[in-house]
């Protein structure tokens, strides 16, 4: 069973930046997509970021051309690169990766992001 290990979250000022990382327990990329979601007060959880096993990104409208996601397979770790950040981007953050066969989802335990002055 891959687990999963977000950090990275934090306060920051509007405008700013953070990346998040997420760790895998082992190599997962050859059979998993992944993908951030996150999750307001009083929202449902929604998806951020997609990243294929064959590499294709797609992003929320909201954060297209702020946010990026991206891997590293040699340190089974991805990331979401958050720039231009806004009081709306506000909410915990949750790593996600979906076996491409059996659609079987794992999640990480979250890490706040706190946009604010």
């Amino acid at each position: 069973q891959v687990q999963l290990v977000e950090s990275g979250g934090g306060l920051v000022q509007p405008g700013g930046s953070l990346r998040l990382s997420c760790a895998a327990s082992r190599n997962m990329f050859t059979y998993y997509d992944v993908a951030w979601y996150r999750q307001a007060p009083g929202n449902q959880r929604e998806v951020v970021a997609r990243l294929t096993s064959s590499g294709i990104t797609n992003y929320a409208d909201s954060v297209k051309g702020r946010f990026t996601i991206s891997r590293d397979d040699a340190k089974n770790t991805v990331y979401l690169q958050m720039n231009s950040l806004k009081p709306e981007d506000t909410a915990v953050y949750y790593c996600n990766a979906r076996h491409r066969i059996t659609s079987k989802d794992l999640w990480g335990q979250g890490t706040q992001v706190t946009v604010s002055s």
